[in-house]
């Protein structure tokens, strides 16, 4: 019997969905419940982007960041009190990865949280993006980290595969574009196929569906830690706000 835990990417989307009950938001509530218990989770989020440094979190009680502006005044009053894990620093050691005290948890991270494991009593931790460096160094660290599957950690990229802000319609979830539709139904499919080459090239590349790589980036990671023997699971599927696509999937 393998220990090995799944693991996954968590479309965000945007902070009022921290706050919505819509399709995408009772899709992704509690399925913790339907995983093995991890001893801790590892977030590699979108909205903690570097420069030269790959960096996580090492806090015991790490704060969170309202990293968002302009939004009803109840989003900054949610609090999501889970404990850090510093333990990671060490497994962590062999790799070129730095500690971060400071630095606390993004709402790239807490917001898919507080749906999948709303009870915060999972020690949490970030890890950042280093935007100096291109596609193929995100995909290869992820290949780096897969041992972390065998040693109770769920590692989960929280981003979004579309995710264009420019084209975007924040007022409601008008129509999607074409072009996002299409883009989403490709990815699932390398996706399902375990067809990664074409992803990986993705993220170097500016399209419609990908102008900054920031939110894309974190999808590599869980690329890279994928075992040719996981059962691919779609957990939701489907464009917000025109341009986001949210689409959140298993490798398990």
């Amino acid at each position: 019997m393998s220990n090995k835990l799944p693991i996954g990417f968590i479309g965000h989307g945007s902070p009022m969905n921290i706050i919505s009950d819509n399709p995408y938001t009772r899709s992704i509530y509690n399925i913790g419940n339907n995983l093995p218990k991890p001893k801790a989770i590892l977030v590699i989020t979108a909205h903690w982007m570097s420069d030269g440094v790959t960096a996580i979190t090492t806090a015991s009680n790490p704060h969170l960041i309202y990293d968002f502006y302009g939004f009803p005044e109840e989003l900054y009053k949610i609090k999501y009190d889970c404990p850090g894990y510093p333990e990671i620093e060490d497994m962590l050691k062999e790799l070129d990865i730095v500690p971060s005290r400071d630095y606390g948890l993004d709402h790239g991270v807490w917001a898919i949280m507080k749906f999948m494991y709303p009870k915060a009593d999972i020690p949490v931790v970030a890890l950042s993006l280093d935007m100096a460096q291109p596609a193929e160094y995100h995909y290869n660290l992820g290949k780096s980290m897969r041992f972390l599957r065998e040693k109770g950690v769920l590692v989960l990229g929280s981003g979004n595969l579309v995710h264009n802000l420019f084209k975007a319609d924040l007022r409601g979830d008008s129509e999607p574009y074409n072009w996002a539709i299409d883009f989403e139904r490709e990815v699932m499919q390398s996706l399902e196929r375990k067809d990664f080459e074409e992803l990986i090239k993705y993220g170097d590349m500016k399209t419609l569906s990908i102008p900054t790589k920031d939110h894309y980036l974190p999808l590599l990671y869980i690329l890279g830690m994928a075992d040719e023997d996981d059962e691919f699971e779609i957990i939701y599927s489907g464009i917000q706000n025109k341009s986001i696509s949210q689409l959140s999937f298993l490798y398990k």
